[in-house]
């Protein structure tokens, strides 16, 4: 499908799409999803994979932290800490509390430790073959990639139906690029 360069025009678009395969695939996706994560990504001792809290039909990835966090492995969810601001990170573990946070979002306790996640699993509207990532407009995820990787080496895994593939979407500068996706079908890799 080819792609417009109108990034709105694009939101919507991939929007419907993300619903439509949520409809047909939305039970399954997310045990398969941490599957496949799973038997291609291996988190090194110590280190803290960060997902996020699935809203608007987004794939899910609450199999996939469940599955780690019974590896042993660090899990943590992002925090909205500032409107123009990077994400932070806390501790979370399935079936801890949560809190309501800004735009809709749950959140990990005010009490959760912070985190630096070596592996950042990312939401999104849409990808293409280079690891571009179409997000909400926000640029959260953005602004949070640039500053995690001005510090340390962290893995962007976007987590989305394999109907959110476009050819190639519109970048700008400041647009971060995924390391890899995680399809319900495949696993992507960029970089």
């Amino acid at each position: 499908m080819a792609v417009p360069n109108d990034k709105r025009a694009l939101r919507t678009a991939f929007m419907e799409k993300r619903k439509e395969a949520a409809a047909l695939h939305g039970e399954t996706a997310g045990p398969a999803m941490a599957k496949l994560f799973m038997a291609h990504f291996s988190p090194k001792p110590g280190e803290a994979v960060a997902g996020y809290m699935p809203m608007r039909n987004e794939a899910d990835p609450l199999p996939l932290l469940a599955a780690l966090h019974e590896k042993g492995v660090a899990t943590a969810l992002p925090r909205i800490e500032a409107r123009e601001g990077a994400l932070g990170f806390y501790a979370w573990a399935p079936g801890d509390p949560l809190i309501e946070g800004p735009f809709g979002t749950k959140e990990p306790s005010i009490k959760a430790a912070h985190v630096v996640p070596g592996i950042l699993i990312v939401p999104l509207l849409a990808f293409d073959s280079d690891g571009g990532r179409l997000g909400y407009g926000g640029g959260f995820y953005d602004r949070t990639l640039e500053e995690l990787r001005l510090r340390h080496r962290v893995m962007a895994v976007g987590l989305a139906f394999s109907a959110q593939q476009a050819e190639n979407l519109p970048t700008e500068p400041h647009d971060a690029v995924l390391d890899a996706v995680v399809t319900e079908k495949a696993v992507l890799f960029f970089r």
